[in-house]
């Protein structure tokens, strides 16, 4: 008697199962920052600096970086890659596949994105950095975000749940088209063929079903190298193989590629990568002085008025206009409070927010925007997560009359 193969999981169990994960990870991600500023505003600052400022690695290959820039450019590769295998199993199996469903996450995220990016170049005309400062506050973190959902609203309708989790792809997309845009320095024509070969290879690869890490692991490393070295960001290489791997299954496979490293990778992802990155990217001064230089200086006081009003006017503004034209329609069960809820909670922009600070902004300014991107994002998290445990329990009293 033979055994049926076991059928792949279904879009919304994926999304479940994300969802289970980028909630604990939150929760990791949470610590981590915590540590970070302990450890730099203690007595230990100067280890902190010390540790994050050591510099090790090959130089031949150019890659003598500090511990920081190692979190920043390499371990966090692993978080874009998996970024990059939900954004192609969005697009091609879940929400995003359907222009029905995608049209109000689009065009919240977009607008998610404009209407900060408006608010901080306004409120920061003419200050050096201001040519990229606009672009810190477009970012909404998925962890930290489905953290507070996950701790605030746990009776929020499920269509609410997966519009908040749409919308922050839609965002991350966005976040990674301005990373490639903004922060190339020239292009060195025979590292961007050896990437572009290594790509290649990699779609080749996928699209003769091979599975071998032992091929696949050397031939992300090249990958990797070949993107730092051609002076595009070496994050967008985890992006890249993300978005070329496989995500249908065959006829009898148990789980696409994509679903297997998701499965496999995403702990290391949410639980490693982005705590890691955070620990050597939050250390930065909390006292009276630096928050009162957050308030005082264009540049930190836009990005942070742009996290906290610019989401929610972007994201809510957006969402009713698309309503109200019939190009979309809430999701069921779904009211407008609870979308301005969920548009507050698109203010906590942390991880890919604190990457775009550390490469955009001029070293003076560096450390007080990080400091706004901590207080904005922690803003919008505590008001969202009142709103939202408001809305929970009208939710859940409104379920327990109907039963």
């Amino acid at each position: 008697m033979t055994t049926r193969p076991r059928r792949a999981p279904r879009p919304i169990a994926e999304f479940a199962r994300y969802l289970r994960t980028e909630t604990a990870g939150g929760v990791v991600l949470l610590i981590a920052t915590a540590v970070a500023l302990i450890w730099a505003n203690s007595d230990l600052g100067d280890v902190y600096t010390a540790v994050r400022d050591h510099k090790f690695g090959p130089s031949q290959l150019h890659l003598d970086l500090t511990v920081g820039d190692w979190a920043k450019d390499g371990v966090l590769t692993l978080f874009f890659f998996v970024v990059g295998l939900e954004l192609k199993r969005e697009l091609v199996l879940g929400e995003l596949a359907s222009i029905k469903d995608a049209t109000l996450p689009i065009l919240a995220a977009a607008g998610g994105m404009l209407a900060p990016a408006v608010i901080t170049l306004v409120m920061s005309w003419g200050e050096e950095g201001s040519g990229t400062a606009w672009a810190v506050p477009m970012a909404t973190d998925i962890a930290f975000a489905l953290g507070v959902l996950a701790v605030t609203a746990r009776h929020l309708p499920s269509g609410a749940r997966i519009f908040l989790l749409s919308l922050a792809v839609v965002d991350d997309l966005g976040a990674i088209v301005i990373i490639a845009v903004l922060f190339t320095s020239g292009i060195d024509l025979v590292a961007a063929l050896i990437a572009a070969a290594g790509l290649t290879l990699y779609w080749w690869l996928q699209r003769r079903r091979i599975r071998s890490s032992w091929l696949y692991v050397p031939l992300a490393v090249v990958i990797w190298v070949a993107v730092h070295s051609m002076g595009v960001h070496a994050t967008l290489a985890g992006v890249a193989m993300g978005m070329l791997t496989r995500v249908r299954t065959d006829p009898g496979e148990e789980e696409a590629p994509a679903a297997r490293l998701e499965h496999r990778l995403q702990p290391y992802s949410a639980m490693l990568a982005v705590p890691l990155f955070a620990l050597f990217a939050a250390g930065v001064p909390v006292n009276g002085e630096a928050l009162s230089t957050v308030v005082s200086t264009p540049i930190p006081l836009a990005i942070a008025v742009g996290l906290v009003a610019g989401k929610l006017i972007g994201i809510l503004g957006a969402s009713g206009l698309a309503v109200a034209t019939g190009l979309a329609r809430l999701p069921a069960r779904t009211g407008w409070l609870d979308i301005t809820a969920l548009a507050l909670l698109g203010g906590v922009g942390f991880t890919v927010s604190l990457l775009i600070a550390d490469l955009g902004l001029p070293d003076d300014v560096r450390e007080p925007a990080k400091a706004a991107v901590l207080l904005g994002s922690l803003v919008a998290s505590l008001l969202a997560a009142l709103m939202l445990s408001r809305r929970s329990r009208s939710h859940r009293k409104r379920a327990a009359e109907a039963g």
